[in-house]
């Protein structure tokens, strides 16, 4: 798909990109079910074996996810993201347990282009804004996880009665150009993505880049994200569907343009 963006009086194309998720727990690289670290899947023991797979599909972005870090509050795989890295030579965003000044800046040492802010972004607002003073907005994402439509946080372990579009609307306020919307309820289900939500979301999100994630299971549901038409669409996450071959990046890619 390409959203048509207006600015300086041209139309400039704008092609969503796909993003190969690798969630790493214990060393490994792993997919969750719905967020529970008690239903996880070892797909590599090497996340860098996992990540050079994708490479070699073609994939020139990565999204990598602590989840180690996610729950323990610190980044605790950075050694991993660094190999990846300085290896691979392609573009990482890396989350997870990015709560704290030094946790950021390690994360950038260890090489990924763009940091996410999950609790962090909702329970300190002066990281936020010291984040986006710092490293500049297109460096620091917000990831909104949701389940039922409300914000969790803490590694998907804490609910909130934060409502998704309250909280949209607040972040880009705050400076936040770069957004991560997860839906929790659908995450590594492979059970189809909810392209009502989807339009929701991305219409709450004008204004700013979102990347989309959860319940991709086949190139339907990336032809149906790309058939929204949403200019603020800039990417989808696609962990699970990868691994378990329901396609190709290649395909996958190909969906989404």
């Amino acid at each position: 798909m390409r959203g048509r963006v207006l600015g300086l009086g041209a139309l400039l194309d704008v092609c969503v990109i796909l993003y190969p998720a690798i969630d790493i727990l214990g060393g490994c690289a792993v997919r969750l079910r719905k967020g529970d670290f008690a239903q996880s899947k070892v797909y590599d023991e090497d996340p860098l074996a996992a990540a050079r797979a994708w490479v070699s599909e073609g994939a020139q972005r990565l999204h990598v996810v602590d989840l180690d870090g996610a729950r323990e509050g610190a980044p605790a795989n950075l050694e991993h993201v660094s190999r990846i890295t300085s290896e691979l030579g392609v573009r990482v965003q890396l989350g997870g347990g990015l709560r704290s000044t030094e946790a950021i800046a390690k994360a950038l040492e260890a090489g990924v282009s763009r940091v996410i802010l999950g609790t962090a972004a909702f329970t300190d607002p002066e990281l936020l804004e010291e984040a986006l003073e710092t490293h500049g907005p297109e460096r620091v994402m917000v990831s909104v996880d949701a389940r039922s439509g409300r914000v969790v946080t803490e590694g998907w372990t804490k609910a909130t009665d934060i409502s998704v579009n309250d909280v949209l609307g607040e972040l880009k306020r705050r400076g936040v150009s770069e957004l991560l919307y997860t839906s929790v309820d659908r995450d590594g289900m492979l059970e189809g993505v909810d392209a009502q939500e989807a339009r929701a979301v991305a219409e709450a999100a004008d204004g700013a880049s979102l990347i989309y994630s959860g319940g991709v299971g086949s190139l339907e549901d990336l032809r149906a994200l790309a058939s929204l038409g949403a200019v603020s669409l800039a990417g989808v996450i696609v962990g699970k569907a990868l691994y378990e071959g329901r396609f190709s990046f290649a395909d996958g890619r190909a969906a989404l343009e």
